[in-house]
């Protein structure tokens, strides 16, 4: 054969590179298209900044020649890898095409994958994967398993040093389900996305069960009940556009800070509602969504886990365009009660934030644990304990206010003074004590009360009493353990100054491999 010019060479290039834009072939991009998702090249094109995307690997094939796998290989193997930037800032990413092989994992793709997770971490940039996968490749058996251990290892080894997060848009079973459980934010899509280690024929046959695909892992069952999606979007476009908007709150590793963006909101603002949110009534509910609204930039609030645990309010704000990881108890659910899910939720925020050098703000209105033979049998203990750990060792800087309830072991859980809180406020209205006053009374002075009998005037009196000496933020302030009882109309001010004056926080924990954390 005659030598190729340069000209017919630039030709083949062009030749190869069309048919590896193609997936799986025209007719099965248009099948996936039908089902509402879009393509694993169309995903790219609407997370990353338009033409910054550098692709690697595209000519890469399996090296499997069994079950006559010899005669099926198509460039790139199912997955789509390299990097690109969001709003300027680099991201490496991978996205996997569900029309070649059902997505399903080689040991070529764990190579093409792993490769871009090492350069993530040398260069500290986020790695952002798009999952949309049937599992291991069957026709490679232990190869594709050892495929899935070398992604699980950097997503272990890159934890704390590199923001991760996962998006799944469409089936994720088996091995699939752990690389996206150890990265640190996953995204889902309703009615198109599912995760399960086991899907519903093998619970069915193994356990007699039967459940639907959308019930056992869709979007809203990871959302409301498990707790393992932090994001349920309502299509493809929505859950890349959500994932732009997160990585707005994050630096892109461990050494950086996180992002200041211009200011678009005064520091002096002054929502005059703020002074009333609290109702009089101790037992009364109100709604600390609306009070973190009015303190933050602009009234945004990038709630994190919605729908699971809304006892406890989790997500990322600005002040004053610093970005901050907010924890704040709800009292319109359970009363703003910490029991087993919501500690974990928080704990796991709380050590992301700590991480990535995020200050936590934390808005404390606690009654205490929840109380209760389920909560206790599932270890409410051991669960209480990840959140008072993850607050004891974080070293950011971490502001706290105490609206009003902060009852018990919850207080000093919830960033206390004593868990090296740098800068701990508390409304007039915040009643800081071992328990609440009907409680403590009928512990003190049981012997009175009984004595009393039907004359309900003397527990009143002596409730009323152990209100106004204890049930107050005052007895702390005189101990220290409260730096100032602010008017509540003063929050944005003092949290922007309070942020101001720790941007040089520098505090340490002391040397050691890792700690152990009541898993």
């Amino acid at each position: 054969m005659p030598e190729m010019t340069t000209e017919e060479r630039i030709r083949d290039l062009e030749s190869r590179n069309e048919a590896a834009l193609q997936g799986g072939g025209k007719e099965r991009l248009a099948k996936h298209k039908e089902s509402g998702r879009l393509t694993a090249r169309e995903r790219l094109e609407v997370l990353l900044d338009p033409g910054s995307f550098v692709e690697f690997d595209r000519f890469v094939t399996h090296r499997c020649n069994d079950f006559g796998m010899a005669n099926k290989k198509i460039p790139g193997d199912g997955v789509i890898t390299g990097y690109g930037r969001i709003n300027g800032k680099l991201v490496y990413v991978y996205s996997q095409d569900f029309t070649v092989f059902g997505g399903s994992l080689s040991a070529t793709n764990s190579k093409k994958i792993t490769k871009i997770q090492q350069m993530a971490i040398k260069n500290g940039a986020p790695v952002i994967g798009l999952n949309d996968s049937g599992g291991a490749r069957i026709q490679e058996g232990v190869e594709s398993l050892g495929g899935y251990a070398d992604i699980f290892l950097r997503n272990t080894l890159a934890s704390g040093v590199i923001p991760q997060i996962s998006a799944i848009l469409g089936p994720c079973a088996g091995g699939a389900v752990y690389s996206p459980a150890i990265t640190d934010f996953i995204f889902m899509v309703k009615d198109t996305s599912y995760m399960f280690v086991t899907g519903p024929d093998v619970i069915k046959a193994v356990t007699h069960e039967e459940v639907t695909k959308k019930d056992l892992g869709g979007a809203l069952t990871h959302s409301a009940k498990s707790g393992v999606a932090h994001f349920a979007c309502e299509d493809d476009k929505h859950c890349l556009l959500m994932i732009r908007e997160l990585l707005n709150f994050l630096p892109s590793n461990n050494i950086d800070d996180p992002p200041v963006l211009p200011p678009k909101d005064v520091v002096e603002r002054i929502d005059e509602r703020i002074n009333t949110i609290v109702p009089d009534s101790s037992k009364k509910p109100y709604d600390m969504k609306e009070l973190i609204k009015m303190i933050v930039d602009e009234g945004y609030f990038l709630e994190v886990q919605q729908h699971y645990a809304p006892n406890i309010l989790i997500g990322f704000s600005r002040f004053n365009g610093r970005s901050v990881g907010i924890v704040a108890n709800q009292p319109m659910n359970l009363a703003g009660c910490l029991d087993i899910k919501a500690s974990v939720k928080a704990a796991r925020f709380v050590r992301f934030c700590d991480a990535f050098n995020i200050p936590i703000v934390t808005l404390v209105d606690v009654p205490g644990f929840l109380p209760g033979t389920e909560q206790e049998y599932n270890g409410v203990i051991r669960h209480g304990a990840k959140l008072l750990y993850a607050y004891a060792e974080a070293t950011v800087p971490k502001i706290t206010i105490i609206t009003r309830k902060a009852y018990g072991g919850a207080y000093d859980v919830m960033s206390s003074k004593h868990l090296r809180g740098d800068v701990n406020l508390a409304y007039p209205t915040a009643e800081i004590a071992v328990m609440g006053p009907d409680g403590a009374v009928n512990i003190i002075f049981r012997e009175q009360i009984a004595k009393a009998g039907a004359d309900t005037a003397v527990k009143d009196r002596l409730t009323e009493d152990y209100r106004t000496t204890f049930a107050n933020p005052y007895k702390a302030a005189e101990l220290g353990y409260i730096d100032e009882v602010i008017e509540p109309i003063q929050t944005r001010r003092r949290i922007i100054d309070a942020l101001e004056m720790l941007k040089n926080k520098r505090d340490t924990n002391p040397p050691r491999k890792h700690g152990n954390i009541p898993l």
